[in-house]
């Protein structure tokens, strides 16, 4: 076997392309590191409705150039399989160690295969990228990132014409055509052929933000504090932000230019814990009216804001119900959409303002298909508050909208937390939690699934469950999806594995009557109380 295993190693040393990933791998053949090895060649990353994602590094499990080429060559396949001999596919990267390599290589294979490609001019947001693709009439784009994953990851993330990504049976049919494609050396690379585009596509993006906001002169006066996470946000988000004549915002220094090794957080996620820690000390020093953090490929948006004494980030939940308001007195017309882990509050703003409701399966792909689309969100700070120009979370338009509103009840005396208020008296205290676990072995996520499947719980917190759903199964209007559902009286939880990090997260909400402001304080305490009753006894079910 381990011979077995040195062979299959060396056969991928002689076609790799990359002389780091060469001399990574030659190591390991040398030092005959089984474990090792045994790690990267023990079968091949898949391709799946997230496209790529993974560690970097040599071999078939791993992030490299001789994977990308693949899915590239196998992208290109399919494309043309479709019809699509010479149509445009538009490539875009953010500032991640190898970002800039795996576009370049997409792009020679793009051309080999007889299409044309086009390369956005330097690192920027997904979002100008997904904009883009419908901009130019492509046929397909890529965004080469890992969006918010560890320093060590990247990721390959592909949409079709329509400015969405893929969803099934693409995926499996551009996963087909990447495992049919033999040796690397079969794949035509040209060094040249492709455009690299100026700032047009920007340009355009930006302008379109004008789009976003109200017309007519809504006020534009709240001050914010702007962290990039290290990522490519900050110039887009300063530009949008210009334009749009809102004070310049605050940068957080140290997390404000693109950096691969994003040293000052574990994670560049700004749910992690620690991750907006830096934001919130330059909020005390310049003290905003608000804090806005980009992930670092800037299709997310968090917002914190002043809570008593102290700044406190508001779950996407919130920032979700508030734009969604937002809007409403705005007079927007359309559906408003969600994925079926974020809370069930939007779908009582959409009835209480007459407009259509759809929720969808986890993730931008499905939310972003929904017919007629005026504004879509999930829980994990992705909003989609302009389908028209981008068909997936934009975290750019939404910290626009985001800091209109807060402009809006500044004039007024009031805060976001004002109206977060508001729509709890109007709506019930739609509170929601989240139970993640990051793993190692993802048995323990598979053996958790597999325990609350055989022996689902009856009650979580004192509330008995009142439906139990399995939906692999599917439901009447959602697809079949790794994922169990669990209705209580009075609150809501879901279990589902991430697509795209190794955690089991689990989803909880429970809603609490509320009669007028005054019944405020003793509902957020009920609500915390049931949120921590819930996960307390949902962890001890699943063995997590």
């Amino acid at each position: 076997m381990q011979d077995e295993l040195i062979a299959r190693a060396e056969a991928w040393l002689a076609e790799d392309p990359d002389p780091e990933t060469r001399e990574e791998l030659a190591e390991l053949i040398a030092a005959k590191d089984v474990p090792e090895l045994t790690a990267r060649f023990s079968g091949t990353l898949q391709f799946g409705t997230a496209g790529l994602r993974g560690e970097l590094g040599a071999g078939p499990m791993r992030m490299n150039r001789a994977v990308v080429i693949r899915a590239a060559a196998g992208l290109a396949a399919y494309l043309r399989k479709q019809g699509e001999t010479d149509g445009l596919v538009v490539i875009g990267y953010d500032a991640r160690h190898k970002s800039a390599d795996f576009a370049r290589d997409t792009a020679a294979v793009m051309t080999g295969a007889g299409l044309r490609a086009a390369v956005l001019p330097r690192p920027l947001p997904t979002p100008v990228l997904a904009y883009g693709i419908r901009h130019l009439g492509a046929v397909a784009g890529v965004e080469v990132t890992a969006s918010h994953n560890p320093p060590r990851d990247n990721g390959y993330k592909v949409y079709l014409g329509d400015g969405s990504q893929i969803v099934p049976p693409a995926d499996a049919e551009i996963a087909a055509e990447i495992a049919a494609v033999g040796s690397l050396a079969d794949v035509p690379r040209p060094d040249s052929g492709w455009e690299t585009l100026d700032e047009g596509v920007l340009n355009a993006y930006l302008a379109r933000t004008d789009a976003v906001l109200a017309q007519g002169g809504s006020p534009r006066t709240a001050r914010t504090v702007y962290t990039a996470m290290h990522g490519v946000g900050k110039d887009v988000l300063l530009a949008a932000f210009a334009r749009a004549g809102f004070p310049e915002p605050v940068l957080v220094a140290e997390q404000a230019e693109p950096d691969p090794d994003f040293p000052t957080v574990a994670f560049p996620n700004p749910e992690e814990p620690g991750a907006m820690d830096l934001a919130f000390a330059k909020a005390r020093e310049t003290g905003p009216d608000l804090i806005i953090a980009n992930d670092p490929d800037a299709d997310r948006c968090a917002v914190a804001v002043r809570d008593g004494a102290d700044w406190r980030m508001l779950r996407g939940d919130e920032v979700g119900a508030l734009l969604a308001q937002h809007l409403v007195n705005r007079g927007a017309r359309g559906t408003f959409a969600e994925s079926i882990v974020s809370s069930s509050l939007l779908g009582r703003i959409a009835e209480k303002a007459g407009l259509p409701y759809e929720e969808t399966l986890t993730g931008f792909k499905w939310i972003a298909r929904v017919e007629g689309l005026r504004y879509g969100y999930e829980e994990a700070l992705g909003y989609c508050v302009d389908p028209d120009g981008v068909r997936d979370k934009d975290g750019i338009t939404a910290a626009l909208l985001i800091t209109e509103l807060a402009s809006e009840l500044k004039e007024a005396g009031r805060t976001l937390l004002d109206l977060l208020d508001d729509i709890a008296v109007a709506h019930g205290l739609h509170a929601t939690d989240q139970l993640s676990v990051r793993v190692e072995d993802l048995s323990v996520i598979a053996n958790a699934m597999g325990r609350l499947r055989e022996q689902p719980p009856t009650e979580l917190a004192g509330l008995p469950i009142t439906r139990s759903e399995d939906l692999t199964k599917g439901t009447d209007t959602l697809p079949p999806t790794d994922g169990l559902r669990y209705t209580l009286a009075g609150a809501r939880v879901i279990v589902r594995p991430s697509g795209t990090e190794p955690k089991l997260k689990c989803y909880l909400e429970v809603v609490v009557p509320v009669g007028s402001h005054a019944e405020l304080p003793t509902a957020h305490a009920k609500a915390a109380e049931l949120l921590a009753g819930i996960k307390r006894d949902l962890s001890a079910v699943a063995g997590i």
